[in-house]
């Protein structure tokens, strides 16, 4: 994935209530904001609601974007967002950033 500066990206952060109540909502949003640009960023700083859904979700859009040649980077995981991915499997910070694209301190 492109890490130019230069490169269109949207930008777009994520609710505080990711679950399964909520991600018909969180889906709409995230399809409006990759529909915008050719880069997206999603921001799970306020993510305080998650569970496996919302990673389904947020997998689902890192692995389309990919497929389209569209980088999807995800920032700034929640606690509870990081808690969600241990109880869903992803065991480490190494499984985490291989199906997760992130974006660390202006990385």
């Amino acid at each position: 994935m492109s890490s130019d500066v230069t490169e269109p990206k949207w930008s777009l952060r994520l609710p505080a209530d990711c679950s399964i109540a909520a991600i018909r909502g969180v889906y709409d949003l995230i399809r409006e904001a990759f529909g915008r640009q050719d880069r997206l960023e999603i921001d799970c700083s306020s993510v305080d609601k998650a569970d496996v859904t919302s990673i389904q979700l947020l997998l689902s859009t890192a692995k389309t974007g990919e497929a389209q040649g569209r980088p999807v980077v995800l920032t700034s995981f929640s606690q509870s967002l990081r808690n969600t991915l241990r109880r869903a499997g992803f065991a480490s910070e190494a499984m985490i950033d291989q199906h997760f694209p992130q974006k660390r301190d202006g990385i």
